[in-house]
């Protein structure tokens, strides 16, 4: 019986950078773009000999990339050995399958056989992403089709993966995967612990919330084991929340203290794996998130500008480094920042209650300030709740104004292109159009894809604007849910998550 399992990737609004600290916040979107695991035994049954085996097998399959690998499990040690790769390997699945293994065989103390006989029947996995991961610009300019979401939905659903042309990381590497920025790695590894651990009986994917084997729920069981999974195939402990919006969905975000993972480090030292696993369920993780989504009738838009992505982890490098050489103005920097992070969280949420106490009025306002440029608004503050909804969203745009022009500052001194002149002017004339509540860089910034916050029904302008300056707008919508359980392999279910991907006959 096959188990899939899914996740979201994320995209950062604010916190960029800042969020490395704590208890400085990040507020983050799922999205509909998910990430799949597929769990099923290689051999439906047990032969009689395989009883006194040693090791057991593990087939990982990526068919986008065209990638298969092999491996020996050993059934005392719970470690992998490669034994055969078609091409690079995947250090984030190959720690997801170690350390939700271990955590099975932490959880299963009374029942040993049968997790023993699903291990015995081998473990084949195959991992998919969606379209929305990755670039696809050259395909569609290769087809002669326009830079529009339509010519995406022309895709088949999983396509296959090209590389960035050109070198990449030095002489004679592979280049790598010309991507999005939507958090794959982190969706990908939270996809395969949860379909493991549901195959192998440690959570229950279809009630995650409830108190689980150990003591905590389901859902925070997952968590653990994706974010020191994801943090070991790094090499570092980054601030986490894109594993915990691929795990909780939508929210706003308190990275958790790094020492909680000091006793992973103790692995590489030789200790058992489901001791170190067993440690850090036990672990103080102090990490705080709290419900956080858009308010209504705004929706979010991802524009690809096609300039090949940005790596984050040296651009966080490089602002760590002015940080230390220059500590008085990176403090008073990231304090203004702070600031403005905050005004837009408390303009969002403000919005999201003056929808809830005074609907017909709002879907007033936001049907009327969709068609018309910000500058225009106040024309419509004819009554105090009118009046107050739009102050709230001009509180916004201005929110995020300061944002960008505090990071740019920041990219500026630090040395990095946080905010690109390139996306500046794109970023500018996209808050300048009709019905945009807001645009930016999310996350680190950089040359990554580019997110705007709409009104209404204003998105099908938006894209027809970036079309024409060479920007390809996503597919992606915000979807607040983390982690699922899905009804199966969704190449052939077609709906997964509630999400209707388009086939193409």
């Amino acid at each position: 019986m096959a188990v899939v399992a899914s996740a979201p990737g994320k995209v950062l609004m604010t916190g960029g950078y800042l969020i490395l600290e704590r208890p400085n916040t990040g507020l983050v979107l799922s999205t509909n773009a998910r990430f799949y695991a597929i769990v099923k035994p290689i051999n439906e049954e047990v032969k009689p000999e395989s009883w006194a085996w040693k090791w057991t097998d593990v087939k990982l399959t990526s068919p986008q990339l065209s990638r298969e690998s092999m491996y020996k499990l050993s059934l005392k040690h719970l470690t992998l050995q490669c034994v055969s790769a078609s091409d690079s390997r995947n250090p984030f699945v190959e720690h997801a399958i170690q350390y939700a293994i271990a955590a099975a065989h932490l959880a299963s103390d009374k029942d040993k056989e049968a997790l023993h006989k699903l291990f015995l029947q081998g473990l084949d996995i195959t991992i998919l992403g969606s379209n929305d991961f990755y670039s696809y610009r050259n395909q569609i300019e290769s087809l002669g089709l326009p830079l529009t979401p339509e010519s995406l939905g022309t895709l088949a659903p999983f396509a296959s993966i090209t590389f960035n042309s050109g070198e990449s990381n030095g002489v004679n590497c592979k280049p790598e995967v010309a991507k999005t920025g939507l958090g794959s790695s982190a969706a990908m590894t939270t996809a395969v612990v949860a379909a493991l651990l549901h195959y192998l009986g440690v959570v229950d994917l279809s009630d995650p919330c409830k108190e689980g084997k150990f003591g905590c729920s389901d859902l925070d069981v997952i968590h653990m084991i994706a974010q020191t999974s994801h943090c070991l195939a790094q090499g570092k402990v980054g601030s986490g929340f894109d594993v915990s919006c691929a795990v909780y969905g939508s929210q706003r975000y308190v990275r958790f203290s790094p020492e909680v993972l000091s006793f992973a480090k103790v692995a590489v030292a030789g200790l058992p794996l489901h001791e170190v696993i067993g440690g850090i369920l036990k672990g103080k993780w102090d990490h705080e998130r709290s419900e956080f989504c858009l308010p209504p009738l705004m929706n979010l838009f991802l524009g690809e500008p096609g300039s090949g992505g940005s790596s984050t982890p040296s651009m966080v490098g490089a602002v760590k480094k002015w940080q230390m050489s220059d500590p008085e103005k990176a403090r008073e920097n990231w304090q203004k920042l702070l600031d403005a992070n905050l005004e837009l969280e408390t303009k969002l949420n403000s919005l999201s209650k003056l929808a809830k106490d005074h609907w017909d009025v709002y879907l007033g306002v936001i049907k009327s300030c969709s068609v018309l440029t910000s500058e225009k608004w106040v024309l419509h503050a004819t009554e105090p709740i009118n009046e107050a909804i739009i102050r709230e969203l001009l509180g916004a745009r201005e929110a995020m104004l300061r944002i960008r022009i505090l990071m740019r500052q920041m990219g500026e001194t630090a040395g990095v292109p946080i905010e690109p002149e390139s996306q500046t002017q794109l970023l500018d004339s996209t808050m300048n159009a009709e019905g945009i509540l807001l645009a930016g860089v999310p996350g680190a910034g950089g040359f990554d894809a580019i997110f705007a916050i709409t009104l209404g029904d204003s998105g099908s302008k938006l894209t027809q604007a970036w079309s024409s300056h060479n920007v390809l707008a996503l597919l992606v919508k915000e979807d607040p849910h983390g982690v699922c359980l899905e009804s199966g392999d969704p190449r052939t279910t077609g709906i997964t998550s509630g999400v209707s991907y388009i086939h193409i006959e």
